[in-house]
């Protein structure tokens, strides 16, 4: 990856220009996925954003072998209602509950 908004993301709260849905939790259990070699660099100072439902938190979440860098800096990991674990070099630090 090159230069990339967004590089890892799960966004389960997204909601396009915040009408018609704030505050709604998803009815999407997401689980399960593995990011896998993944390495470049990221557009935004976040690079690995998972957030998931306070109502159908996200489970079994893999990073294996993830570099990421921002401006030539580590980038930034963001994590709510994410669960799993984190193997190898992971770079952002995983902020996954384990």
């Amino acid at each position: 990856m090159n230069n990339v908004d967004n590089p890892i993301i799960i966004d389960q709260n997204y909601c396009p220009d915040n009408e018609n849905c704030p505050g709604q939790a998803s009815g999407v259990k997401i689980s399960d996925v593995i990011y896998q070699d993944i390495h470049g660099t990221s557009a935004t100072e976040v690079g690995v954003k998972l957030d998931c439902s306070s109502k159908n938190p996200c489970t079994g979440i893999s990073l294996e072998d993830v570099k990421l860098v921002y401006k030539n800096q580590p980038a930034e990991a963001s994590c709510t209602n994410a669960d799993g674990s984190a193997s190898g070099f992971v770079l952002p630090n995983s902020c996954l509950k384990t």
